[in-house]
């Protein structure tokens, strides 16, 4: 990826990062859509000698390209007939979902809580060439009024059991109607059963399973579909 290439805000952006992190860009093809995604390059030095996995409600999940977030994308990026559809994406991290569905043609809005998260999210939408893309800073105990969106989706966001209710009172304010949520989850992630328990008072919920194979283990993710009841 050649920096000089960016617009002049998004390359300011970057070199501010890069004064502190080493970086690098992992690419995404989706379809005939090429993605780029910036990312940190040494999880070590970022993690500075901290267990990551001490306390994993305070492992920075966004530092990672997650298998679910992949798939999720693909599932977006194939998506037709989708422009002028509002997508808000939770939870964002790298934010490959959010991305693949602005090339598909949807209005995306890419949401989290942190300002230097969304920092790479501006960066990875302008070098991926994605001008129209929103970026929200989203607190799930505060949520600012955003409108009504047609698509909700979210890639290994449910690691908090505290953020269950929370997340459901996001789903019902930000959901049209007639909206449709995607989740993606790791299959061995446990509070994926939890929450869908929840859930399933307001929502109807289907599923469909992905299976990859890395490091030849096979990974299984698990993307579910909500959608209001009507009651």
């Amino acid at each position: 990826m050649d920096i000089r290439t960016l617009p002049e805000r998004e390359r300011q952006i970057y070199n501010r990062i890069r004064a502190r992190y080493s970086l690098t860009f992992d690419r995404l093809k989706i379809g005939e859509k090429k993605l780029r995604l910036l990312k940190i390059a040494d999880l070590e030095e970022f993690l500075d000698g901290r267990d990551p996995f001490a306390d994993v409600s305070e492992f920075p999940f966004w530092i990672r390209l997650w298998d679910a977030a992949m798939v999720l994308a693909y599932v977006l990026g194939g998506q037709k007939e989708v422009a002028g559809k509002r997508l808000l994406e939770l939870g964002a991290g790298l934010g490959a979902p959010g991305l693949a569905a602005a090339a598909a043609g949807y209005d995306v809005t890419i949401s989290d809580y942190e300002d230097i998260i969304m920092d790479f999210q501006r960066v990875s939408a302008a070098a991926s060439g994605l001008e129209d893309v929103e970026f929200v800073h989203l607190d799930w105990l505060d949520p600012p009024d955003l409108g009504l969106f047609d698509v909700l989706i979210g890639a290994e966001i449910l690691f908090r059991e505290e953020f269950f209710f929370p997340l459901l009172n996001i789903f019902k304010k930000y959901l049209k109607k007639d909206g449709m949520i995607f989740l993606a989850h790791d299959a061995t992630r446990q509070s994926l059963p939890k929450f869908l328990k929840i859930a399933q008072d307001d929502f109807d919920i289907s599923l469909k399973k992905q299976t990859l194979t890395r490091d030849g283990k096979e990974i299984t993710i698990i993307v579910n579909r909500l959608c209001r009841k009507n009651h």
